[in-house]
C-alpha cells in the first residue's frame, strides 16, 4: 500500500472537527445558531489536505469532508463544502492540480456538502446526485437542530445528472462507482468508491469519532443509519481507506466500531422507550454514557444523540 495517511495528516484531518463542540439547541439571534457557528468556523478554518492514494486527496475544514480525484481527465469531487470557504478550497484544488472540475457528486443535500455547487457548476462541473437530493435543494426546509430554515438553492446550484441506484463513470482510467444507500442519514445518500485506489467516500452515513446527525425531516432514521453502516462495512476490506462525512480518514475497523456503537445505543434507547420512559427521562438515564468520551465531543451532544435515536424506535 502506498501513500498511506501519516499520523500527522490524520491528526490534521481531525482538526477539522474541533469546531464541532456541543452547541445549544436554541438561540436568541441568528449568529448564535449551530448553522451560523459552523459557517463561521468554515470561514475561519484552513483547508487541510490529507493525501490518500491513487491521486486522491481528502480536503477538510469546510463543513463536510471533500474527496478529490485528480488526473488527465481533470478533477472529480465528492461534495463541495460551504461557499464561505470557496477561495481556500479553490486554492487547495489548484495546489493538487490546476484545471477545471469535471464532476461533482453530492452525497446528500445538506449545505455543508452542497453549498459549493454554484461555483463548481460555473467551473464546468457536471453535478451528480440522487433525485431526492436534487428535490430537497429546490425546497424550503427547516432543520430545528441547526437553528435554520434553508431556502431553495439559487439557480446554478442544482444537480445536473440524477441517478437512482448505481452508476459507473470512467474517469482518469478508473471506473468510479456511485451507489445509493438505503434511506439512512437522509433519503438520498450516495457512496462513491474508487476501486483502483481502494478509497470509499461515505458522506454522512459515517462520522468518524463523533456522534452523527440523523435527518428525520428528509427521510433519515436510526435503523437506516445502522443499515448504511453495514453497507459500508460490506464495501470495505482491510486495506480500504474510508473518507467519512466528518472526521479523520477511517478504515474497515473504524466502520465496525461505529456500527457497533450505533447498535448498542439503539438497543438501550429502545429498551428505555419500551419501558414507558419519556424522552426527558431517557436522556436522564444517559444510555450513551460509556461512549461519550470518544463520540460525544462533536456538534451532536450525548443528549441530542439520545433524542435522535428515541425518535426512530418504537414504544
Amino acid at each position: 500500500m502506498t501513500n498511506q495517511p501519516t499520523p500527522r495528516t490524520i491528526f490534521a484531518a481531525a482538526i477539522s472537527v474541533v469546531f464541532a463542540v456541543a452547541l445549544p439547541m436554541t438561540a436568541s439571534a441568528e449568529q448564535e445558531t449551530p448553522y451560523s457557528k459552523i459557517n463561521a468556523a468554515a470561514a475561519a478554518s484552513p483547508i487541510e489536505a490529507t493525501p490518500l492514494r491513487g491521486n486522491l486527496t481528502m480536503l477538510s475544514g469546510s463543513g463536510g469532508n471533500i474527496t478529490v480525484f485528480a488526473g488527465k481527465d481533470g478533477l472529480f469531487l465528492v461534495d463541495t463544502g460551504i461557499t464561505v470557504s470557496q477561495a481556500k478550497i479553490e486554492k487547495a484544488l489548484n495546489d493538487i492540480q490546476p484545471g477545471p472540475i469535471s464532476y461533482v457528486v453530492n452525497t446528500h443535500w445538506h449545505w455543508d456538502h452542497t453549498d459549493g455547487n454554484g461555483w463548481a457548476h460555473r467551473d464546468g462541473a457536471t453535478i451528480i446526485a440522487q433525485a431526492h437530493t436534487a428535490r430537497h435543494l429546490t425546497e424550503t426546509i427547516e432543520v430545528v437542530e441547526w437553528g435554520h430554515t434553508f431556502p431553495p438553492a439559487p439557480t446554478g446550484y442544482e444537480p445536473t445528472a440524477l441517478i437512482d441506484k448505481s452508476r459507473k463513470i470512467l474517469f482518469n482510467g478508473e471506473n468510479v462507482t456511485i451507489n445509493r444507500y438505503v434511506d439512512s442519514h437522509t433519503d438520498g445518500d450516495l457512496a462513491v468508491y474508487f476501486p483502483k485506489a481502494d478509497v470509499l467516500a461515505t458522506g454522512d452515513t459515517y462520522w468518524n469519532g463523533i456522534y452523527p446527525f440523523i435527518d428525520y425531516v428528509e427521510g433519515g432514521g436510526i435503523d437506516g443509519m445502522i443499515a448504511a453502516a453495514n453497507e459500508n462495512i460490506d464495501m470495505a476490506d482491510v486495506d480500504t481507506l474510508v473518507v467519512p462525512g466528518h472526521g479523520p480518514v477511517g478504515s474497515r475497523a473504524t466502520l465496525i466500531e461505529y456500527r457497533d456503537m450505533l447498535v448498542a445505543i439503539r438497543s438501550r434507547v429502545a429498551a428505555l422507550k419500551a419501558s414507558g420512559l419519556s424522552l426527558e427521562a431517557a436522556i436522564a438515564a444517559k444510555p450513551t454514557a460509556d461512549y461519550d468520551a470518544k463520540w460525544g465531543g462533536g456538534v451532536i451532544s450525548p443528549a441530542l444523540m439520545t433524542e435522535l435515536v428515541y425518535r426512530g424506535v418504537s414504544n
